[in-house]
């Protein structure tokens, strides 16, 4: 199947414009908004291993070092540090629904361009960012990996890439983290979330059991006409996804409210799963600028304390994957 047209299609002069004019932007919105509030997003940064002592009234009794307790014949606990190296992953949905756009740009532009802040976020806190794309299959994979040279590269590999797929599928995206991953991440998954239950029935499941292991934070793009119909009588629709072409005679009010009604429902449904599992999803209208929304995100981060904390070996490999196609 051909690769569709890439966000990066512009002149390679204008191209190189635009990733510049999004570094500098970031740079004053890491250093203006996010500067002391960037860690805070990471609720469940890893413990590591520090030493043992000897237990003190008031210790957590969770802390016991029962190995070292029966050789010693005394209780003692085991101590641990908090990691100072983070990993950020973030996981770009880039199907067809992502084409669409009625607000200051497409929802794949908007998708690219939050992935990069937040890529160069992670950079200047000097902390290790990775890259995924999907569609209904793996389109590129770049492991994480720290410096400015690596998120400028993640950056342009994202803005130049011509996905193969169109369709909407998480869960195998999810699966694959979750293998490669060996140490507890912040993914950062952004898409529009326009999912087909039918289509992927495991997503519910899956993203319960990875949300477990990493923490993991939706990041949903909403356009309003995506939600329903404008009355303009007959006309010609393609489904951005499955390339399906019918007429749809929008002046009937039936229709209107039919449409309005299955597109609530799948909404509400996948609110109704991010809720069950505890997830702090991010809303970003395509018709707002999503910069005072992520600092927002960030800052109430900030304020909340961690749920969970964890540790798994680091990862590795630094080779960019595409997947054939």
């Amino acid at each position: 199947m051909a690769g569709r047209e890439s966000i990066a299609h512009e002149h390679p002069r204008v191209f190189s414009a635009r990733v510049k004019q999004i570094e500098l932007r970031t740079r004053g919105l890491v250093e203006s908004l996010f500067s002391g509030e960037y860690r805070s997003v990471f609720k469940g940064r890893g413990l590591e291993f520090s030493e043992v002592r000897e237990y003190q009234p008031g210790d957590d009794i969770r802390s016991i070092d029962w190995n070292v307790t029966a050789r010693r014949g005394r209780l003692f606990i085991k101590q641990h540090e908090e990691e100072r190296e983070l990993t950020a992953m973030l996981m770009v949905d880039l199907s067809g629904s992502q084409d669409f756009g009625t607000g200051i740009a497409s929802n794949a532009r908007i998708a690219s361009e939050i992935a990069c802040i937040l890529a160069l976020s992670a950079a200047r806190n000097n902390d290790h960012v990775g890259l995924l794309v999907v569609t209904d299959r793996t389109e590129l994979f770049i492991p994480p990996d720290t410096g400015r040279r690596h998120a400028l590269r993640l950056i342009f590999e994202l803005l130049s890439l011509r996905p193969a797929g169109r369709r909407t599928n998480l869960s195998p995206g999810l699966e694959f983290l979750a293998r490669v991953l060996r140490r507890r991440a912040a993914v950062f998954l952004i898409s529009d979330f326009l999912v087909d239950f039918e289509a992927d029935p495991r997503l519910p499941r899956i993203a319960g059991r990875f949300s477990f292991q990493h923490d993991l934070v939706p990041i949903r793009l909403n356009d309003p006409r995506q939600m329903g119909l404008p009355d303009v009588g007959l006309v010609r629709v393609v489904d951005p996804e499955s390339g399906e072409r019918r007429i749809v005679d929008t002046g009937r009010e039936g229709t209107r409210a039919a449409y309005a009604r299955q597109t609530g429902e799948a909404r509400e449904r996948l609110t109704g799963v991010f809720r069950e599992l505890g997830l702090e999803v991010v809303e970003v209208g395509s018709e707002d600028d999503y910069v005072p929304v992520l600092a927002e995100f960030f800052r109430a981060r900030g304020r909340t304390p961690g749920r969970r904390r964890g540790r798994a070996p680091m990862a590795g490999g630094r080779r960019a994957v595409r997947a054939p196609g």
